[in-house]
């Protein structure tokens, strides 16, 4: 469906994923070292400003693809107890594309994250060496002063910037072609995304005074663990903000004045999200028929919610467990494996089964 397909292209995060070879690709590895035109004019759905970055630095490429895989991982789980659980990027990048096309708050979470992804990559690839066009942060030298006192610049700062500006550039081209509320959104998630990884950078120091005391001190700046990041934007998105297109399409205004209006940290959306409780091409649901719920919770996974009223199964399961674990001088753990039974709840199907597509 060609209709289908250049309607969709717009939007990085589904790109990234189609286009982005496995990062133990021989092929993509070959191309990158070989000819990068070639292998740069054949990755489908990139705008001019993509493929001169994507020739420019084939290397870059390979990162990407390791960002990718990053937050792809992060937005499932964050979604793991949640009706819409991210499972769509990998059973199928039509429904992904689906999500993506609507102006909603899952949008929102997937176009920040995977902007923060690319950031983080890209980040990270520079201090490790394997970008020719980067290394570590080149204004972190010299001596410098904090609240414990004086210390000098060594080891290898991240080069934020140099990854923020990266992405900004590769990520964001693709909404800079349209002029819509959407790509402004989108344009406005993207930032969000960036600056989050770079809200959680932290020093780190290394003592070298006699028997180890502080007298003299080496720091560095480097990045959390992605995990922080993604939790940010997943307060964000649980916090995102409704908003209406400006009358002169240059920005947006909240949709209802009782909220604040957004700041650069905020993520935005336009729609409301549908309650993806049955399996809808239109709107990427896979709907929750088999999902596991808990049926202890009040949250989100809780039955009644998951299930969306239509009841659940119970199965009990036998599974082994390690138990009776005992430390022994020293230094280890050791357990034995029990047989546990355990009853498990899987929301039941609506009636009709069946994909609900409306085109």
């Amino acid at each position: 469906n060609m209709n289908f397909l250049s309607g969709i292209w717009w939007s990085l995060p589904l790109v990234l994923l189609w286009a982005t070879p496995p990062v133990t690709s021989s092929w993509w590895y070959m191309g990158a070292v070989g000819s990068s035109r070639v292998m740069c004019d054949n990755v489908p759905g990139l705008v001019s400003r993509q493929r001169q970055l994507c020739r420019r630095h084939p290397e870059a490429m390979l990162s990407i693809g390791r960002g990718v895989a990053a937050w792809t991982a992060e937005c499932q789980h964050q979604f793991r107890r949640h009706r819409w659980d991210c499972n769509a990027l990998e059973r199928g990048q039509r429904l992904l594309g689906r999500v993506l096309l609507r102006s909603s708050r899952e949008s929102a979470f997937v176009h920040a994250i995977s902007s923060a992804g690319v950031v983080f990559a890209i980040t990270r690839a520079c201090s490790q060496g394997e970008l020719k066009s980067c290394s570590c942060d080149p204004k972190k030298k010299g001596s410098a002063k904090d609240s414990k006192g004086h210390f000098d610049w060594g080891g290898c700062s991240d080069n934020i910037d140099y990854g923020i500006k990266f992405a900004r550039a590769f990520v964001d081209a693709k909404e800079r072609k349209g002029k819509d509320a959407r790509a402004l959104m989108n344009l406005h998630n993207n930032r969000a995304g960036r600056k989050a990884v770079k809200r959680f950078l932290k020093q780190e120091c290394k003592c070298h005074g006699v028997s180890g005391s502080c007298t003299l001190r080496t720091c560095w700046l480097a990045m959390a663990d992605f995990r922080k990041t993604g939790d940010y934007l997943w307060k964000k998105y649980n916090g995102a903000i409704q908003v209406v297109m400006n009358q002169d399409g240059t920005g947006f205004t909240v949709a209802n004045k009782r909220f604040k209006k957004p700041t650069k940290n905020d993520l935005v959306y336009f729609e409301s999200s549908p309650d993806y409780c049955i399996r809808d091409r239109d709107v990427g649901s896979l709907g929750t028929a088999g999902r596991v719920c808990n049926q202890t919770s009040r949250g989100m996974d809780s039955c009644e919610v998951m299930c969306c009223g239509r009841g659940y199964d119970t199965s009990r399961v036998s599974r082994m467990t390690k138990c009776e674990c005992k430390f022994h001088w020293c230094c280890a753990v050791r357990c034995q494996d029990c047989l546990e039974v355990v009853d498990i709840h899987t929301c039941k199907a609506p009636k009709s089964a069946g994909w609900i597509s409306r085109t």
